[in-house]
């Protein structure tokens, strides 16, 4: 019967994560610092809109690129936040940002054709560029300048510009919580432009932001070159509607929509109209939110700093700290697997998130400040038995 697997479902890299999210669910004692979610739950009055859409009936198919309502919600959002103008016709819905990314990929990406992928990053970016039979190739990160990505750094790894057909970038950072400078972006867009790359950014985390940030939808320049996508689980807490969606060229928007028949159809009827609420709805559970992130944050920052075995770059965005392993001899699965077993604090290990993210751990504060506390106390006793 495993006969019939084919190859490149095999050969997708394996994750101890959902063995290690399991156990930390069976075990009510374990403090989780692993979500990749909101902790906070969705607005109540975002809820009380999905219910009121089922209520009216409104339970049925929607159009395959989304409906024009939420489209138009969301034109109006790119020209509030960014300053852009863009048409209906260059959005596309999708149910979740993850889908928007293999519908990308499927209609970028031939069998042997390459991706740029920082490392260490998302951890669905490898492995959705692997079931295109495309090729990821790492742009090794350092923690040296802040996860920060030069353009030198982008050259070096493009040894053959003609199979290179994209980059894929979130920021700001999951995991590492960089967001990228501007004189950074720069230096993408010129070589995406010299290389005819298409840069696709994944902007999950652009509400939850502690230093200046800037969308690369306000290079002009970039444009054509650019697709950008966003997900309404981070900012609205709304993980479990599965609804996000894609701007980009309208070719592109055009390919991706006809590739979507053939997916998932069309996103959750009831979670676009939810959607909608969220867009044109009061913003001030954003920005609760947000503040929320914001003191723990610097909760995680402070109590690493008092850690002479992690070593911290303050995030500059997202809900994650990236610390390295120092003065000790573990690598990340050792070290997260000693703080389990010794602590009941579960962390992700780096390499969850590529290969140039051993010696590093992720931490997330999606997490009760109360318990990041209590989870920091955990931690410095269990190493003081080291």
């Amino acid at each position: 019967m495993f006969d019939m697997i084919s190859e490149r479902v095999s050969q997708l890299p394996k994750s101890d994560f959902v063995r290690i999210l399991k156990q930390a669910e069976e075990n009510p004692s374990i403090i989780s610092l692993g979500p990749g979610e909101p902790d906070f739950e969705a607005p109540d009055y975002i809820i009380k809109s999905a219910c009121k859409a089922m209520e009216e009936g409104h339970t049925h198919y929607s159009p395959i690129g989304g409906r024009e309502e939420l489209k138009r919600s969301i034109v109006k959002k790119v020209k509030r936040d960014n300053g852009v103008d863009i048409s209906t016709e260059n959005v596309i819905v999708t149910t979740g940002s993850n889908e928007a990314i293999l519908l990308a990929l499927m209609c970028l990406v031939d069998p042997g054709e390459e991706v740029l992928v920082p490392d260490p990053s998302f951890l669905s970016y490898r492995p959705t560029v692997d079931l295109m039979n495309g090729y990821p190739v790492s742009i090794p990160l350092k923690f040296g300048n802040n996860f920060q990505i030069t353009g030198d750094m982008i050259r070096e790894q493009i040894k053959d510009p003609e199979k290179v057909r994209a980059l894929i970038l979130c920021n700001p950072s999951n995991p590492t919580g960089r967001v990228l400078s501007k004189q950074n972006m720069k230096e993408i867009v010129d070589i995406a432009l010299e290389h005819d790359i298409i840069l696709m950014v994944d902007e999950a985390y652009e509400k939850l932001v502690y230093t200046e940030f800037n969308s690369f939808m306000e290079f002009p320049r970039i444009r054509d070159h650019l697709l950008t996508l966003q997900t309404f689980s981070k900012s609205y807490a709304m993980p479990g509607f599965r609804i996000g969606y894609a701007i980009g060229p309208k070719e592109l928007v055009k390919a991706m929509t006809k590739t979507h028949t053939y997916a998932t159809l069309t996103a959750p009827t009831m979670s676009q109209l939810a959607a909608i609420t969220a867009l044109e709805g009061d913003q001030s559970c954003v920005d609760k939110m947000y503040e929320s992130y914001k003191k723990r944050r610097e909760l995680v920052v402070s109590r690493l700093k008092e850690l002479d075995y992690l070593e911290v770059v303050p995030p500059g965005g997202a809900f994650y700290a990236f610390p390295k392993i120092t003065n000790l001899d573990f690598n990340s699965e050792e070290f997260c697997k000693y703080l389990l077993d010794k602590a009941g604090v579960l962390m992700v290990p780096g390499t969850e998130f590529g290969r140039y993210g051993d010696g590093f751990v992720r931490i997330s504060f999606a997490t009760d400040y109360e318990l990041i506390q209590k989870a920091f106390d955990r931690v410095e006793k269990a190493f003081s038995k080291l």
